[in-house]
């Protein structure tokens, strides 16, 4: 096995506000190699999303080392990284085809080839069809896809999502978890997912990374030994839930 695609080691940030310190994340070290996808799961304010800044380069850490990409092939962030929030935040003036290629405007990449990758992404994502509609003609989750489609218009090497799905009501965000896998595995890009719902972390990730709050530290790091392609009834089988209890041991909820 080569070099990871990320490593992390003894990443460590602290917040200073009116004199006073807040830990927000204690000692992360872990590696993701490239193609994987990763699910970044803790309760709220545990440091998942600052985590995701770090990653980004949008956040200093204080200490350790982030290392993303290989000698072979250096690592752009703003060229390299796709984002995904919680909410789609979709420019309501733009027609969705607009809106995906946002990205690719901002960095001049040739209009041509870039409205016809737009059209190819959205026919991924199954938005065929809804290029020329405007957001607001668009359930939650078809806007989310739109989102998705934007953060793979520039060819990125790392997609950040950061609950992308928390917005969606329940049939809805096991329907999007299904088109997700469906989609890394056709793009075949490295993704790093943060959320705080167990059971999704579990049936997304390859592998899991569990981050506990009150302080703030990285519990645990696992790979998820399940096939693919996965199904809903996997929920429901004892492996799946030995990873669930596994996290919920370490959240201290069991």
């Amino acid at each position: 096995m080569g070099e990871p695609f990320i490593r992390l080691d003894g990443v460590r940030k602290t917040y200073r506000t009116r004199g006073e310190e807040f830990l927000a994340i204690s000692e992360a070290s872990f590696d993701v190699e490239a193609g994987e996808l990763v699910s970044l799961v803790g309760p709220s304010g545990c440091g998942k999303t600052t985590l995701l800044k770090i990653l980004a380069g949008l956040h200093p850490h204080d200490s350790g080392t982030v290392m993303i990409g290989t000698p072979s092939e250096p690592f752009n962030p703003a060229r390299d990284i796709g984002m995904v929030f919680q909410q789609p935040l979709l420019l309501k003036w733009r027609r969705i085809i607009d809106n995906v290629l946002l990205p690719a405007e901002i960095l001049g990449l040739p209009p041509a080839e870039s409205r016809a990758r737009a059209r190819d992404l959205l026919a991924l994502v199954g938005l065929g069809g809804a290029e020329d509609k405007y957001p607001y003609e668009l359930s939650g989750g078809m806007q989310q896809r739109a989102a998705i489609a934007r953060a793979l218009i520039h060819d990125p090497k790392l997609i950040l999502m950061d609950e992308p799905f928390g917005a969606l009501d329940a049939l809805t965000r096991e329907k999007m978890n299904l088109e997700l896998l469906r989609i890394w595995a056709q793009a075949k890009k490295t993704i790093i997912f943060v959320t705080h719902g167990i059971t999704e972390a579990v049936f997304l990730g390859t592998r899991v990374i569990v981050l506990t709050a009150g302080p703030a530290r990285m519990a645990d790091h696992f790979p998820v030994a399940l096939p693919h392609p996965r199904t809903l009834d996997m929920k429901t089988h004892e492996r799946f839930g030995e990873y669930a209890r596994r996290i919920y041991r370490l959240l201290g909820m069991e």
